[in-house]
């Protein structure tokens, strides 16, 4: 049980964050200006499942699998699904989209689900990067309470809003997009890119700010956290990264990122952890999302349909049932191939 006396080995830390928003608030939000417009870069993509060896005996199979989806900086067309059984394709909490195959009474071999599509992702650059005045639309009060609200891993309890206030109190920051932005920019300096040991990934907020490592995961846990607990909107994506120095390959792993609502600016994209790994783009990457990626769901602790066992921490994995328990699936294989030159 979390209690909200910080851990001693937190506040060097912690100091270091505070010391490091000194800069920043002389600076206030440093701009960052686009030198072209937005660019686009246009991939075809495959996603390909393979489901091992059931138990002999096994009643029943369901595996549900992401499926990418439209927004505004993404277009999804020529989808084609290729699979040795019926399925079907439904929507759930967020416009996330997904296929779902009940098989019932399934062979003990394994096979194969391949997805592929063609993507189009425009870069998604804030109105707070521009000179153009804001159109606002504002947020509805359901979608407000959703993305205020804690998720399993990100709890919103006494302590992390004692930290989230230290931080923005730090630097003097009062309006949402001052305060953002100084959390933005402590989580850069506390944090470190390094997949190394266990429990990163999970985008656990205590177990990111105990060790003050992990991935994408864990910075954009803190993130939205202290957002929220500061009664800012924050929401969670993920998806893929697509190399920006190869037109083609296999994509290893996942990449997530979040995004935060100013009543000056709306919905303002944010990607800690690649400004972690690009100090130069720091600014860039506070109200700016690149065109290297590839969108699969929005949200954690998410429900689909039929409701699985239990909510997914994020979807962008296979995630599969056997007998109405969990059913390890090898993560896919992704690959793509620019169409386009960007």
């Amino acid at each position: 049980m979390h209690n909200t006396i910080l851990h001693k080995h937190w506040r060097p830390l912690l100091l270091a964050g505070l010391l490091q928003g000194v800069s920043w608030l002389a600076t206030a939000l440093p701009a960052f200006t686009s030198p072209a417009p937005p660019r686009n870069r246009k991939v075809q993509l495959v996603y390909k499942t393979t489901i091992g060896n059931v138990l002999t005996g096994t009643k029943k199979l369901e595996l549900w699998i992401p499926v990418p989806h439209n927004n505004l900086y993404q277009q999804i067309s020529d989808l084609t699904i290729t699979s040795p059984y019926p399925y079907k394709l439904d929507t759930a909490q967020y416009g996330n989209q997904f296929l779902h195959l009940l098989l019932k009474n399934p062979p003990a071999a394994g096979f194969v689900i391949s997805m592929q599509f063609t993507a189009v992702r425009k870069e998604r650059i804030s109105q707070i990067h521009q000179s153009q005045e804001a159109n606002v639309a504002r947020l509805d009060s359901s979608d407000k309470w959703r993305w205020l609200q804690p998720d399993r891993l990100v709890p919103i309890d006494g302590k992390i809003k004692e930290l989230a206030r230290q931080v923005v109190d730090s630097v003097g920051a009062k309006t949402d997009m001052e305060q953002a932005r100084a959390i933005y920019d402590h989580v850069i300096a506390t944090v470190k890119y390094d997949k190394t040991g266990t429990g990163w990934g999970r985008g656990d907020i205590y177990y990111a700010c105990d060790v003050r490592r992990g991935n994408c995961t864990d910075f954009h846990a803190i993130f939205i956290g202290y957002c929220r607990a500061l009664g800012i909107p924050a929401r969670f994506a993920i998806g893929v990264s697509l190399p920006a120095d190869r037109p083609g390959g296999q994509i290893s792993g996942y990449h997530c990122w979040a995004e935060f609502y100013s009543k000056t600016a709306g919905w303002v994209p944010i990607d800690a952890s690649e400004a972690a790994k690009n100090p130069e783009k720091r600014s860039y990457y506070f109200g700016a999302h690149d065109e290297n990626r590839v969108e699969f769901s929005v949200g954690r602790d998410l429900l689909l349909y039929p409701r699985q066992e239990q909510p997914l921490n994020y979807f962008i994995y296979p995630y599969g049932e056997v007998d109405g328990k969990l059913f390890s699936l090898a993560n896919p294989i992704v690959t793509y191939i620019d169409l386009n030159d960007r």
